[in-house]
């Protein structure tokens, strides 16, 4: 790009001040006149038939106004996903479906009624993993899997899911992408490798827990809701679609959100709303941190077997895969993006990707930065270490001889826009971690590469100036990663002005310009070019009015440092505010300076990353130490530099984690770890030193050149661990997290 004022350098991000002072509106903050408080009772149990509710010790709590049920509640509608559930009826079909609401004058009212409730249940047997999904005759719905009419992986940029097979079975979806023959190609070539890797579910593990306030409106079947949402106008959808109501007559205000990752897209909104419009008062819901990981969407169990193949000179000619998803009782459709990357990382002319999405009596997935992805990655990039060292190559070297670039096929067939996945993997090779690896016993470095396609929607912004000169940008987006203050960026460099006085107003449903949701990491590229086209019509508008102001040529004009003035001559201009009072007084005159901003990218702009990790393994216990860190990402342009490494920072932290601490543990289908005291996750004195490397690549679909930044860097942490340990220890770790206990059980097995 040419020469800016503004961006491309680092900046702070706009409402930090706000957060860090407290002054930040979160759901939990929202207090309506005659407010009441809603608590659910969850089920303990993964399968079983409800015989009895038995309300009346609840209902004798004082302060309590209802307890609800399905019954009440439900209006004999039957829910496809998890927004769409409201409290299980005659049967429940995992542990921590809601069976009941206790509505009260406080929160802890509520609690203590919820721990009375006498809830009779006939405990049945349940479906427990994936593995016993697919043997067992048992069946998650034996009347047939309740179908919705779109995935919920299309929010993040994924492939819609298709319908699963007619045949009842708890393999609710099959798909098989392939081209090529990959069964020849590994029958012919020089080396094998086969290995099937594991995953645990993993929960997002967010500060804030799913907190909705509901208000209804003046007639039946308005409501407006107060919540913690990644996407305003998919809540809105979820909403409306589950309870029958208009969508115009649902109105979602987004509130600072605490957190997300994927999983804020109205798990519980459709409840609240419901529980509100039934008792005709405004309700807030607060989950606790058990009900939280209880009843929400995390991350899926996986189990991927790969069988990878190459020749004597380390061409890979054959990648075989069949994946297994566990999506609990509810399908969420990671196949598609699975599939995506795992055959489009490396060229390969045959390529076979069995894809099995299956349902047990467990709470349903949903999305996890980058869905799937980590998953994937940690199996494919362990295959294409092993593989090099069969081949006596380096790592890096064999990942740069078979990489992908722009028009190479993706794991589904689509050709891959302009990408630098090899352009990270150069500077990889120049970075001093990798260059000094191998010095130190039981140390090791690992080398892992990732990636994420991205989404891409239609999105629309308003820019305005007032008398006063302050620009307002009016968006419809929810900001959950500093969006916004890259918004304020370029309309800054479009006006000539200075970011501070650019004020960002967030619209409601029913108020802001559409915009997609933060998800899939869409919304900068999506956004930007209606804010860069809403900016330019305001910037000819002020030419225009200073043109007249001046009695000059427009061309003549300038606007920098907040104000227009002609070229050229000292000493003279006229402020923005002042060009504005203009616009608005001028009889006949071009009115306020106001414009809209529309933009429909043709095109993704995937972001790739190369990330090393350096380890320590003691030889006695198994522990891991991770040492230091490396994440380099192609991002196109950096718009702001500062919140782009804070990007890379906090998805490869992730990583890391997924690779070495995190794991939801099941017994007999029930979670045993719903809390932050016994599911673990890393504090800050647990993760390594962190570099984070910027490459700067244009693409040539994103605004600017810039590319999606948010997901990539969570995609190959859990690998590069995976790899370092195998470089320190000569183990290698096949299930993640990689535990003390597996790494030493591995090395005593080597002996």
């Amino acid at each position: 790009m040419k020469d800016t004022v503004h961006l491309g350098k680092r900046r702070r991000i706009i409402d930090g001040l706000e957060k860090v002072s407290g002054k930040a509106r979160f759901t939990a903050d929202v207090a309506l006149a005659g407010m009441l408080h809603a608590r659910p009772v969850l089920s303990p149990y993964p399968h079983a038939r409800i015989r009895a509710i038995d309300t009346a010790a609840a209902l004798a709590v004082p302060g309590v106004i209802a307890v609800l049920t399905g019954a009440e509640l439900n209006g004999g509608r039957v829910a496809h996903s998890r927004p769409s559930m409201l409290l299980a009826q005659d049967e429940v079909r995992f542990a921590g479906q809601p069976v009941a609401v206790v509505v009260a004058a406080s929160a802890a009212q509520a609690a203590d009624a919820a721990a009375l409730l006498d809830v009779d249940y006939e405990v049945l047997d349940s479906v427990d993993d994936a593995e016993q999904a697919m043997t067992d005759e048992r069946l998650v719905w034996p009347q047939g899997v309740p179908q919705a009419d779109s995935s919920l992986a299309s929010l993040h940029g994924g492939e819609a899911s298709v319908q699963g097979d007619e045949t009842r079975s708890n393999v609710d979806e099959r798909r098989v992408f392939e081209r090529g023959d990959a069964g020849a190609a590994l029958a012919a070539a020089h080396v094998v490798i086969e290995n099937t890797y594991t995953n645990a579910r993993v929960h997002q593990s967010y500060l804030e827990p799913h907190a909705v306030v509901a208000e209804p409106g003046r007639r039946p079947g308005q409501v407006t809701v107060y919540t913690s949402t990644q996407g305003q106008y998919a809540v809105r959808g979820e909403v409306a679609g589950a309870l029958g109501l208009r969508e115009g007559d649902v109105r979602v205000e987004p509130m600072t959100v605490g957190g997300g990752f994927g999983a804020k897209y109205g798990i519980v909104d459709a409840l609240v709303t419901a529980v509100a419009l039934q008792v005709d008062r405004p309700v807030r819901m607060i989950l606790s941190r058990s009900e939280d990981m209880l009843t929400t969407m995390p991350a899926p169990s996986t189990s991927i077997r790969v069988r990878l193949g190459a020749d004597e000179s380390g061409r890979i000619v054959g990648l075989d895969v069949k994946a297994v998803i566990e999506n609990g009782v509810f399908r969420f459709g990671h196949a598609g993006i699975l599939a995506t990357v795992m055959g489009g990382m490396y060229r390969c002319d045959n390529v076979r990707i069995e894809t099995l999405e299956v349902l047990t009596h467990r709470a349903p997935v949903g999305a996890y930065r980058a869905p799937g992805v980590p998953q994937a990655l940690f199996a494919l990039e362990s295959s294409v270490d092993e593989l090099a060292r069969a081949l006596g190559l380096d790592p890096l070297e064999l990942r740069l001889q078979n990489a992908v670039e722009g028009g190479d096929p993706t794991g589904t067939g689509r050709p891959w826009p302009d990408i630098g996945l090899k352009a990270c993997l150069e500077r990889a090779r120049e970075h001093p971690l990798w260059r000094s690896r191998g010095t130190q016993p039981h140390e090791g470095v690992g080398l892992a590469v990732g990636g994420w396609p991205g989404g891409f929607s239609p999105a629309g912004a308003v820019c305005r100036v007032d008398t006063d000169g302050t620009v307002r940008l009016h968006v419809g987006s929810v900001d959950i990663s500093g969006v916004h203050s890259s918004m304020v960026l370029i309309v800054a460099e479009t006006l000539g002005i200075d970011p501070e006085t650019v004020e960002i107003v967030q619209g409601t449903t029913d108020s802001g310009p559409f915009a997609p949701a933060s998800g899939g990491s869409q919304v900068t590229i999506s956004l930007s070019g209606a804010v860069l086209g809403a900016s330019q019509q305001v910037r000819e508008q002020l030419l225009d009015l200073a043109a007249s102001h001046f009695e000059a040529h427009r061309d003549d004009i300038e606007l920098a440092e907040g104000q227009a003035r002609v070229r050229g001559v000292a000493g003279q201009g006229v402020t923005l505010g002042q060009l504005a009072q203009r616009g608005q007084r001028l009889a006949g005159g071009p009115g306020p300076v106001v414009a809209e901003g529309r933009a429909a990218i043709k095109g993704g702009a995937p972001g790739f990353t190369a990330q090393l990790v350096r380890v320590r393994v003691d030889p006695d216990t198994g522990h891991v130490t991770p040492l230091e860190a490396v994440c380099i990402q192609d991002v196109g342009y950096a718009l702001n530099p500062l919140l782009v490494e804070g990007q890379m920072h906090g998805g490869a932290a992730q990583g890391l984690s997924m690779g070495l601490y995190e794991g939801q543990h099941f017994e007999s289908g029930t979670l045993t770890n719903p809390n932050f005291l016994e599911y673990v996750f890393p504090s800050a004195s647990d993760l390594p030193p962190l570099d984070a490397v910027i490459v700067e690549r244009p693409s040539e679909n994103g605004p600017f050149g810039a590319r999606i930044v948010g997901e990539p860097p969570i995609t190959a942490g859990a690998a590069a661990i995976a790899n370092a340990i195998r470089d320190a220890a000569g183990v290698r770790v096949t299930s993640l997290p990689a535990t003390p206990e597996q790494v030493w059980r591995l090395m005593q097995e080597r002996g």
